[in-house]
């Protein structure tokens, strides 16, 4: 017998864009919560940082914070910032970070999180356009919610 999960809690961070939530991940140090920032500063909202809840409604991903960083963000060499802060957003892009970036992926790449779809894209959090390739993908891959 399997078990069908509903919720999950992921090891990742996750903004937020006119109602569309991108969902970033990577190992420790790969530059989620910098990306994040810099997102941040480009009129995105944080969902969560470092860890995120996603759970599946209708056949969507809902991401949001856990209570005890709800509103936290998590700055190298600064420290834990409170910021504004926004829940329960549907997802539409998965960012995964590495420094392994293929100069023409396939634009159907997608990775399923409980069952659900999401469109995927790699990026190098180190690199100064980062930011704008995550919001171009979001524009043109990230599902429509």
């Amino acid at each position: 017998m399997s078990i069908r999960l509903s919720s999950e809690t992921l090891h990742a961070s996750c903004v937020a864009l006119d109602g569309r939530a991108v969902l970033i991940t990577g190992i420790s140090g790969s530059g989620k919560s910098d990306l994040s920032l810099r997102l941040l500063d480009r009129g995105f909202t944080l969902v969560s940082d470092d860890q995120t809840i996603v759970r599946k409604q209708g056949g969507k991903l809902i991401a949001s914070a856990p209570s005890t960083i709800t509103g936290k963000l998590e700055i190298r060499g600064v420290g834990i910032v409170t910021m504004d802060t926004v829940g329960d957003v549907p997802v539409a892009l998965l960012v995964d970070l590495t420094s392994d970036i293929q100069r023409l992926p396939d634009d159907s790449r997608e990775r399923p999180i409980l069952g659900v779809n999401l469109p995927l894209v790699s990026v190098d959090a180190m690199t100064a356009s980062a930011a704008s390739k995550v919001a171009l993908a979001l524009d043109r891959l990230g599902l429509k919610v």
